[in-house]
């Protein structure tokens, strides 16, 4: 079992942050092997950024990213991008609120996760990339819940666990009940 995951916005999102999450969730607190690659432009903010995470049962002889299942995309340019890149079949989320221009022919299963909403009504924006990643989790199934908040309680800055679980229960529930009506 191999899966490929794409993590693309911009620069502030927490895009690599995610990623780096995800995989510790899925090789220190799970029984998978990952790997974790990234790539942003030379603006710290603002500009483009992509992080990706193979995952596999096995050992991981080639840790990019070619044919992802999964595509968690934050801004219009990244979707333009990286958005259009999941394989047929594979599973796309997006954040409505910040890709509103979508035109894709593609056989994908797309999932409009509002995390930048829900990130503000917990409190902060900052914590979007933590409510789209708590959706990814309920839908996709790839690691358990347990694990990814484990990791996230070791990679949010100290003071911020709570406002992150928060976010990341938010976003979890709602892709639950997105999962739920899914027709697959």
């Amino acid at each position: 079992m191999r899966t490929e995951v794409r993590f693309a916005g911009f620069g502030g999102q927490g895009i690599i942050r995610s990623g780096l999450i995800l995989s510790m969730a899925t090789c220190i607190y799970s029984d998978k092997n990952a790997v974790q690659t990234q790539s942003y432009g030379p603006e710290s903010r603002g500009g483009s950024c992509k992080s990706e995470v193979v995952i596999a049962d096995e050992e991981i002889d080639f840790p990019k990213v070619d044919d992802p299942d999964i595509v968690m995309v934050m801004s219009q340019e990244a979707y333009y991008k990286y958005g259009v890149t999941a394989k047929k079949g594979g599973v796309v989320l997006v954040d409505p609120d910040m890709v509103t221009d979508r035109n894709d022919p593609r056989e994908v299963k797309m999932f409009d996760v509002p995390a930048t909403k829900i990130a503000n009504e917990v409190g902060k924006t900052i914590v979007a990339n933590v409510v789209m990643l708590g959706a990814l989790t309920a839908i996709t199934g790839i690691v358990t819940p347990e694990a990814v908040r484990k990791a996230i309680l070791r990679n949010v800055p100290k003071g911020t666990e709570e406002l992150n679980m928060t976010a990341f229960e938010k976003g979890y529930n709602y892709g639950t009940q997105l999962a739920g009506q899914r027709n697959d």
